[in-house]
């Protein structure tokens, strides 16, 4: 299980798998200067409900990950987060995009555009 630190220490905890595709999304959009929104279900065990977050270029930002391996990026799964994160919705977090045949992007070199 991954964790997102926002801003003065809120801690958000996400699966690895996920949290590497939300890294590449997240850090696409604001490298671009753009704001956004995410988010997402509380996980079992926590209260009922989900959360939101403004992403800001000028909010800190940290990702950690428990795995140490960077898994290969689901291409469509990207593609999804990018088209969400533009979108006045924002990015919502949800299970990974696997309709029809996937295309692995290698670990850190699947930059979205």
């Amino acid at each position: 299980m991954g964790t997102i630190q926002y801003g003065s220490g809120s801690e958000i905890h996400i699966e690895d798998r996920a949290l590497a595709h939300l890294k590449v999304a997240i850090s696409t959009k604001l490298r671009r200067n753009e704001s956004f929104t995410l988010s997402w279900r509380h996980p079992d065990g926590d209260a009922p409900g989900r959360s939101t977050i403004w992403l800001h270029p000028s909010i800190p930002l940290r990702f950690i990950f428990d795995d140490v391996e960077t898994p290969d990026l689901n291409a469509k799964w990207l593609q999804a987060l990018m088209i969400e994160a533009s979108s006045s919705g924002g990015i919502s977090l949800t299970d990974e995009v696997t309709d029809g045949p996937m295309e692995l992007v290698s670990g850190a070199a699947g930059a979205a555009t």
